[in-house]
Formats: structure tokens, sequence, C-alpha cells
């Protein structure tokens, strides 16, 4: 058995558009580590009970059975010691700043400004799953969270360390990417993938980060299908 990730898809199974997926997609792509991407719904429990919870990503690697996004980048440096994405106690510990740093920063006002996308995005038999779950965790309806203007402003104040970091360096961890560049991008694909949201200005040098991000790796980011390819079969 090879190695795969289960990989959350939208209404189209080309549309992979998880931010923790994409983390961990990236992180493969600097280990240069081949992977089949399984198409996965919200509602697809049963294909990943084996890994006793309900998320993806599951990185399924030989006897190995992975998850969640940083877990599996620990792993992946244990199994794959070249090319390492974490390193040292220092680089870890940089690594872990950025990862509550999207999660906690930066996903709220990405939520925010895209939300309904992401929900004309999904699987039809995601939707009313995703629903009731997001608006009891939310306390309110999916209309009334998605305000593109109140997450773009939120946004805005997020990326101020980010730029400054960026004005110091071509990427996140310095000259070259890694880990704390991956564990950034997931909350941008997520965007790119699902809406036609401009996040930042092409002045804003995160926009140009975003780019040498996309080109990286062979491009595994600018080639992911969007919305957008599929606007002909798809509208709304």
């Amino acid at each position: 058995m090879g190695r795969k990730m289960f990989d959350l898809c939208g209404r189209d199974e080309r549309l992979r558009f998880s931010p923790y997926c994409w983390r961990v997609k990236y992180a493969l792509a600097h280990k240069g580590l081949d992977c089949e991407f399984v198409p996965w719904k919200f509602t697809d429990k049963e294909a990943i009970a084996f890994s006793d919870q309900s998320k993806v990503p599951v990185l399924v690697d030989v006897d190995e059975t992975v998850v969640d996004s940083y877990e599996i980048f620990r792993y992946l440096d244990r199994a794959y010691p070249d090319k390492p994405l974490l390193g040292d106690e220092t680089a870890e510990a940089r690594a872990r700043f950025f990862k509550f740093y999207a999660e906690r920063s930066l996903a709220p006002g990405v939520m925010r400004t895209i939300l309904m996308d992401v929900f004309n995005s999904l699987n039809p038999d995601d939707k009313e799953y995703f629903r009731t779950s997001r608006e009891k965790a939310f306390g309110r309806t999916l209309e009334e969270m998605h305000s593109p203007s109140q997450g773009l402003s939120m946004l805005d104040k997020a990326l101020e360390p980010m730029r400054g970091r960026l004005d110091e360096s071509p990427f996140l961890e310095g000259d070259e990417a890694g880990a704390s560049d991956y564990l950034v991008v997931g909350a941008f694909m997520w965007a790119r993938v699902c809406s036609t949201a401009d996040l930042v200005s092409n002045a804003d040098p995160v926009y140009a980060w975003f780019q040498r991000m996309l080109d990286l790796h062979g491009g595994v980011g600018r080639n992911a299908t969007r919305i957008v390819d599929l606007e002909g079969a798809y509208a709304n």
C-alpha cells in the first residue's frame, strides 16, 4: 500500500480547499514525497473511521496513520529526515508560533470574508452538516457571519506582523520557504480555491510572498483547481 492522504473536496472532486490539507501538501512537496490525495467529504466519516477521529487530513503511510496537520509535519521529519521541516527546538518553536498565528489571527478574518463562498463550493451532501455544525459553533447564521468588509479589516490588522517579517526576507523562514510558510499558506489557499475575493492588494508584501508560494515546488499551489475554473459548469 502506497502513501495516501484523505483530502477535503467540494462540489467537484477537483476542488480541494482545506487549509489544513494544504499545509500537508506543501510539506510533502518540500520533502519530495509522492502521495495519492483521496477526495473526502465532511459526511464521509466512515471512510476515515479507522483513524479514530473524524477530520482530515489523515495521512496513511504504509503501516502508519497520522492525523492533524502539525503532527503530520512531525511524523514526516521522523520518517524522512532529509529536508527537515521543523529541525531543532528553535525552528520548531518558530513553526508552532506560526501555526497558532495562522489559526487564531489569520483564519477568523479569512473565514468571515469567504464563508458563503466556501458554503457554495461544498458538495451538496455536505451542506446541511456544514450549516448546522458551523451555526451551532458561531451562534448565528452563516449569512450573518459572512461579512467581507469586516473580514478584510480583521485580516489587514492581523497581517501586520507578517508584513514586518516579509520586509526582511522573501519567506517567513528566511531565504527559503519552510514549515512556517507552509503552516500559514493554507489559509490563503483556502480562499484561492473557493473564492474570488482579493485578500490583499498586489502592492502588499504578503501578495508577493503568496505568489512565490504558489510557484514553489513545481507550482503545487498555482496548479490547484479553483472555483473560477469551473464557472461554466457550476454557475450559481
